[in-house]
């Protein structure tokens, strides 16, 4: 009898061992040559995108004309956001990646060769088709990776692994552009984002063998499905329309401040090109050390915790920005800013990938995307208004403030249904 027990005992201690070797990895083999493009890709976008209003300047746009910029530049988006995330859904997300980062290789040639800042234009436009068919399926992508229990788990890992963009792409641009000019780092980043293409093309063909061999047709009977299933969510007033109220007015005030960072601290922090890459750097840099802890904490606690922390420390960090005038200001702004970032990205993420059903997810990514877009349009003009007509800190402060006021509607509205069960909610 004794020697049973023992036996009985062994085997459950050799059964928990199995069960816990068995637990997959938190990042597979797919996950990781999928972020390796993503991190290739993205440090290419970073060398330049930062720095762009300053690429507008040296090719003599005004303050103004750099607002009215990334308002255009954010009109092709509005119609092909949602397009893109029913194509991720229809054809699958490694394809959709696939075709935009075709379009992106274009993109590079367009700013490269650009004489005016008018000419820029065409490039960032070809960009956004890009964008319009990566961004949804880059979250999508990475919640079929996971699961419920670890979501938030996974997308914070991963967010800090792609946050080596901003610790690489900002500096090295901006090294880049001080020794060599403009023209000379766009042709280094688009070297990069070339390699990300080759190695997202070949990932779209192999999962062409496998999970994605059989892709949807995309007809408009499947465009006019996954629509009806996004607007009813939109419109039911529940958790999907408090992401998109508050996402809307967050987007807004970001729009208005941010878009003219480049341009605050070369004129009124003195800053060169290069420190300027640095300070990216500095927020890419506590982004990662905030995102996997924040992807734990949104698992145990709730997405809703995190979100609403974020934002305050984020109030404090734009309070800071426009009352500091040294470097070592500037960067410890910096620095909550990326905290405030981090605690938010993997609870958004995950929230939203719970709230809406697995088969619209790419359509959810891109009306959210297009919504803000619409909402926001005309907020870097507006800006640029008040930077010229009241002082360049008060678009900051202005936004500073949203991102506290908008702390109310969060807590009492961002609650998922007491079963869990989104697909339920969303078909009913």
């Amino acid at each position: 009898m004794a020697t049973n027990t023992i036996t009985t005992n062994d085997e459950l201690i050799a059964m928990g061992k199995k069960k816990r070797t068995a637990s997959p990895p938190m990042m597979n083999k797919m996950l990781i040559i999928f972020m390796t493009a993503m991190i290739l890709a993205n440090i290419s976008g970073n060398m330049y995108g930062p720095l762009l209003p300053l690429y507008l300047t040296s090719l003599n746009a005004s303050v103004i004309q750099v607002g009215l910029f990334f308002t255009l530049v954010k009109i092709i988006p509005l119609i092909l956001q949602i397009l893109g995330g029913w194509i991720s859904d229809t054809l699958g997300r490694l394809r959709s990646i696939a075709i935009g980062s075709v379009a992106g290789v274009f993109s590079y040639v367009g700013l490269i060769l650009a004489p005016t800042w008018q000419w820029v234009l065409l490039g960032e436009g070809i960009s956004s088709v890009t964008r319009s068919l990566v961004a949804p399926s880059y979250p999508t992508f990475i919640a079929e990776q996971s699961t419920e229990e670890n979501r938030a788990r996974v997308f914070g890992i991963t967010s800090t692994v792609f946050m080596v963009v901003n610790v690489i792409g900002p500096p090295l641009g901006g090294w880049l552009v001080d020794h060599y000019g403009f023209k000379a780092m766009l042709i280094v980043a688009a070297s990069f984002y070339f390699i990300a293409t080759i190695i997202r093309i070949s990932m779209a063909r192999a999962a062409a063998r496998g999970k994605e061999a059989n892709p949807q047709p995309l007809t408009m009977a499947s465009l006019r499905v996954n629509l009806g299933t996004m607007f009813g969510l939109v419109a039911a007033g529940g958790l999907v329309t408090w992401i998109l109220l508050t996402d809307g007015v967050r987007d807004i005030a970001y729009e208005m401040s941010f878009t003219l960072t480049p341009l605050y601290l070369k004129d009124i922090g003195r800053m060169s090109v290069q420190q300027i890459g640095w300070m990216e750097s500095v927020f890419g840099i506590f982004m990662m050390l905030t995102t996997t802890p924040a992807g734990w904490l949104a698992d145990k606690k709730g997405e809703k915790l995190g979100i609403i922390v974020g934002f305050v420390v984020q109030f404090a960090s734009l309070i800071l920005f426009t009352h500091v005038t040294t470097l070592w200001g500037f960067m410890a702004s910096w620095a909550l800013l990326g905290v405030s970032v981090g605690l938010m990205e993997p609870a958004y993420n995950s929230l939203i990938s719970k709230a809406v059903p697995e088969k619209v997810r790419g359509t959810a990514m891109g009306l959210f995307q297009s919504s803000l877009g619409f909402v926001s349009l005309p907020a870097p003009m507006i800006g640029a208004q008040l930077w010229a007509r009241i002082n360049p800190q008060f678009p900051f402060n202005l936004t500073a403030w949203v991102a506290l006021l908008i702390t109310l509607p969060i807590w009492k509205k961002f609650k998922l249904p007491a079963n869990g069960n989104h697909q339920e909610q969303s078909e009913g």
